[in-house]
């Protein structure tokens, strides 16, 4: 029996203390003390009785689930907690100058889960439960900066200069988000929980690999989406595709292949493991590429200090491997390479038709 009235202890929003108070009133031993606390607390504000209405119905709702979806939430539960232990850690441990931007999932609900895992009755919503992230964070890396990252299952991301990417952990999945730039992933394997990086139209889907995802919608020529296999098998697909299997194709170890920026598909073709992500060692190649793409790829890493104007020099191809740390290396190589000169001007240089 109860032997005094308690509030919810470290409330997480009326949501949360309406939460706790279901838990209390349906795991034994709530009394009239009790009761009455309770009934105080609903007549406090004007929501807690809406907020703990809301509580009541997806209560009922759970207790319609069958034995093994209980089952389920319980080793999940216990599985989360072990898991948010291990992030906390690793966050305390974490490099100062790694971003700071981070959120590891606490349950908002935190007596609900103790009282499941402990087996006195109390459920939270499961739908809700299924949908809550147990580890989001953002990841960005200012021009001419490499980043590496470690995740809490330990896959590995390095992310390239000028790219963002916002990591979301489910308990059934894992998502990355690419919004710009490039980064070369290193999957830790996890057949219940598959990996999806989405980048603009496209959705790789893997289990355990390694790859590279390009994304940089905001360079002229190169907006579309680019992926490259290191080791190991994904899955690639449109975002928006209308059936599971719709429009899907597999890349495998040595292939490369994406989109344009409307999502269709380039032709899957070979790819040397030097060729994938050569900025890992603070190379870029180019291949026949027009100067002015060039200049604007060189550009992501920091400034070069170059401009083209005339149409005919911008539409130069170029081949080659550079620095693109150290542009001034490409400005000495182009003129003797190309049929160019360096033209000095306000802040930088224009690059000009020999003659």
């Amino acid at each position: 029996m109860s032997t005094s009235p308690r509030v919810p202890s470290e409330p997480h929003g009326i949501d949360s203390d309406a939460m706790d108070w279901l838990v209390r009133r349906h795991g034994g031993g709530f009394d009239a003390r009790d009761e009455a606390a309770l009934q105080a607390w609903l007549a406090a504000d004007a929501e807690h009785p809406r907020a703990y209405a809301r509580q009541q119905a997806e209560w009922t709702a759970l207790e319609r689930l069958p034995a093994d979806g209980i089952a389920l939430l319980r080793a999940n539960l216990r599985s989360d907690l072990a898991a948010e232990a291990k992030a906390a850690s690793r966050s305390r441990a974490a490099r100062p100058e790694q971003p700071a931007r981070r959120r590891f999932w606490v349950p908002a609900f935190s007596a609900a889960a103790v009282a499941v895992v402990a087996g006195a009755g109390g459920l939270m919503a499961w739908q809700q439960w299924q949908a809550q992230p147990v580890f989001a964070q953002s990841f960005g890396t200012p021009r001419g900066q490499q980043l590496d990252v470690r995740l809490p299952d330990d896959s590995q991301m390095r992310l390239d200069t000028a790219t963002r990417v916002a990591v979301t952990y489910y308990r059934q999945r894992r998502e990355v988000r690419l919004s710009e730039g490039q980064v070369v992933f290193h999957v830790h394997g996890d057949s219940a929980r598959p990996f999806d990086v989405l980048a603009g139209p496209l959705r790789i889907t893997v289990v355990g690999t390694r790859f590279s995802v390009r994304h940089t919608p905001g360079l002229p020529g190169d907006e579309g989406v680019r992926v490259a296999m290191e080791e190991g098998r994904v899955r690639v697909q449109r975002v928006d595709a209308a059936t599971p299997d719709g429009g899907a194709f597999y890349l495998g170890a040595g292939q490369q292949s994406g989109s344009d920026a409307a999502g269709v598909p380039v032709p899957v073709a070979p790819v040397s493991t030097a060729g994938i992500a050569p900025w890992r060692d603070n190379r870029v190649s180019f291949d026949n590429t027009r100067l002015d793409q060039v200049l604007a790829e060189l550009a992501r890493y920091g400034d070069t200090g170059l401009v083209v104007r005339d149409p005919a020099v911008a539409a130069l191809r170029v081949t080659g491997t550079f620095n693109p740390i150290r542009p001034d290396s490409f400005a000495t190589v182009l003129p003797q390479a190309a049929p160019v000169r360096l033209r000095a001007i306000g802040g930088g240089r224009e690059i000009v038709p020999a003659k």
